[in-house]
């Protein structure tokens, strides 16, 4: 990250003597909106002088706002930048994956290191490509950047070189020290100092932290920041300490924090920024948790010369520290988005909710789960149908004649006759069917072990196609019966041209386990670990979301887009990226539909039910 040090040599204080708890603020931040990045962007970092801001990230992503306008600026490679500095515009850095070092001279960035590729054409096993994440410099021009296996590389004046660093740790932090020293900091509580006559020396450091952030101070001591993970917190908790040349300490001992991505120095005191959303501001020796208004990962902050701060992170998204001080900024910024109007309903069952399904010609909206469960609503209120006999049901939709058809456990289908359910289809194998999907004449089924099934207007039954694939099919969706897409295992996309199923590469190897579309050109998918995949008509573009939570079901209208998963997850595509949303329940959510009010509806474990209005 780009360091820095306090704008007021008076906040020395701020790091000095007893350190308070965490409390809680209704400050919030405010989201920058202008900004057209993708829903599968990552934002790492920035860089800011009085001519605007730079924030870059994955796939070699480079923003640039001039105060007027958001420009997408041509990167030399498609690979993550993680770190900016510089002393100017005409002479700035960029370091990232695949050793990639830039050079920015005014007016466009050119490649100066990294990135090799071998005889085959893909990037090279070599030295040259290990990994950046951070840079610093001085005032002379001179600049070091820092990465995995204990790198280190120097920049002269005239080219880049290997320092030796005495530790193969990785390395994720580097800052400049006002007496010239630098210090550089990475995992396993890992600490460096490079003296300009001796080279660099291993520090002690008895706080075993992963080390991702580091701050220098006017009085020569520097801020960390990292996290650690925890076996029975099951994920990372953050870290802040302070290094000073008598070694390092923990601070605010007792408080609990997410893992820490970045840290600041500007109006406001200390910001630190990181997992969740969090957002940190360290002044007169407390430290204050401030509203971010989203819920996924901060991960990267750069001061503005007006005092204020960017901080930028997962879902493209950049936020505001104050709208007040970034008057050129002013029209792109938004006030910070509201929690979301999830409502529990009744269901009237405490049975596992595998469906749903909105039936829009008829305006009418079913869910189904365990044990034969299948319920309708009826003007507001959730009422059960008669249960389809004791297996589990998960996918319904209409018959051409207007029968209500239930799928499930044991390859079996079953059509309402208005009093009750008839067994119509058997596959006789204990396969389970896992969606239905219907254009009012045709109908498909997609389940496990590669299963699908097809009904057509000239068939009298039920017939099984070959898909391809042993693998189970959990998401099914198409605008036409000659244009299909179904997901599963290991990253599967299957696709039918209306004559074959064919494989699909999505671009990523995680369970997919819904999927849905407007169009052949707006496709999203969802899967393990917060997976979010979207196709453009052109290519597969995946979000490395790092949700907590695997998404289990997506859906969504012509102005957004909603996905659910285990623990209560949500998240919602507003049209312009993607945000976290409270869902109000840790329990899971395994289906959503659109509802005849317009909005949104989920279901899961517990017999839950949670409405969106609107």
């Amino acid at each position: 990250m780009m360091d820095g040090s306090l704008p007021d040599p008076s906040r020395r204080a701020l790091l000095r003597g007893a350190f308070s708890g965490a409390e809680e603020t209704a400050e919030g931040w405010h989201l920058v909106t202008a900004l057209a990045a993708g829903s599968g962007d990552v934002f790492w970092d920035g860089w800011a002088d009085a001519e605007g801001v730079f924030v870059v990230g994955d796939d070699g992503v480079i923003f640039h706002c001039d105060g007027q306008d958001w420009v997408r600026q041509a990167a030399p490679a498609p690979v993550p930048i993680h770190a900016l500095w510089g002393q100017s515009r005409e002479a700035l850095w960029a370091v990232g994956w695949m050793g990639q070092i830039l050079r920015h001279d005014g007016n466009r960035w050119h490649h100066m290191r990294g990135c090799e590729v071998n005889e085959a054409g893909k990037y090279a096993s070599s030295p040259a490509n290990t990994p950046l994440f951070a840079i610093t410099g001085g005032a002379d021009g001179r600049a070091w950047a820092v990465g995995d296996r204990g790198t280190i590389l120097h920049f002269d004046g005239s080219e880049w070189r290997p320092e030796v660093s005495g530790t193969r740790a990785h390395l994720r932090a580097i800052t400049a020290l006002p007496d010239g020293r630098l210090l550089a900091a990475g995992g396993d509580g890992t600490v460096l100092i490079r003296d300009p006559e001796a080279g660099w020396s291993v520090q002690p450091c008895a706080l075993h932290s992963n080390f991702t952030a580091a701050l220098s101070l006017p009085d020569g001591s520097v801020l960390l920041a990292g996290g650690r993970y925890f076996v029975d917190a099951g994920g990372f908790r953050g870290d802040l300490a302070l290094w000073t040349e008598g070694g390092v300490t923990k601070l605010f001992d007792g408080a609990e924090f997410s893992r820490f991505r970045a840290l600041a120095a500007c109006n406001h005191g200390v910001v630190a920024v990181g997992d969740a959303g969090q957002i940190h501001v360290i002044r007169d020796r407390r430290i204050t948790r401030v509203d971010s208004g989203i819920g996924h990962d901060i991960l990267g902050i750069v001061t503005l010369p007006s005092g204020d701060a960017l901080a930028m992170g997962d879902f493209g998204t950049v936020l505001a520290g104050e709208a007040q001080a970034l008057e050129h900024f002013t029209p792109y910024l938004a006030a910070p988005t509201e929690a979301a109007a999830w409502e529990a309903q009744e269901s009237g069952t405490d049975r596992q909710l595998w469906g749903l399904w909105h039936d829009q010609d008829r305006d009418a909206l079913y869910a189904c789960g365990e044990e034969g469960t299948v319920l309708m609503q009826d003007r507001g209120q959730w009422a059960a149908l008669p249960p389809v006999g004791q297996l589990g049901i998960h996918a319904l939709n209409r018959a051409p004649d207007g029968t209500l058809l239930a799928a499930g456990q044991m390859g079996e289908i079953h059509a309402f006759n208005g009093a009750g359910w008839e067994k119509v289809y058997d596959l006789h194998m204990d396969v389970t069917i896992l969606s239905l999907w219907s254009d009012g004449a045709t109908l498909v089924a997609a389940g496990d072990e590669g299963l699908i099934l097809q009904k057509t207007p000239e068939g009298p039954d039920w017939t099984r196609m070959a898909s391809g694939t042993k693998s189970a099919l959990y998401g099914l969706w198409g605008p036409d019966d000659r244009h299909l897409l179904a997901v599963g295992d290991f990253g599967l996309v299957q696709r039918w041209n209306g004559t074959r199923w064919d494989a699909f590469n999505a671009g990523t190897e995680h369970f997919l386990f819904d999927v849905w579309g407007r169009g052949l050109n707006d496709v999203f998918v969802v899967g393990l670990s917060g997976t979010i995949g979207h196709f453009d008509g052109q290519r597969w573009r995946i979000t490395p979301a790092r949700a907590r939570s695997d998404l289990l079901a997506i859906t969504g209208d012509a102005e957004q887009v909603v996905a659910v998963g285990a623990a209560g997850a949500v998240c919602r595509h507003d049209g312009q990226r993607w945000a976290l949303e409270a869902s109000g329940t840790e329990l899971g959510l395994r289906a959503v539909s659109t509802t005849p009010e317009g909005g949104f509806v989920a279901a899961g474990d517990q017999g839950s039910l949670l409405v969106r209005r609107g």
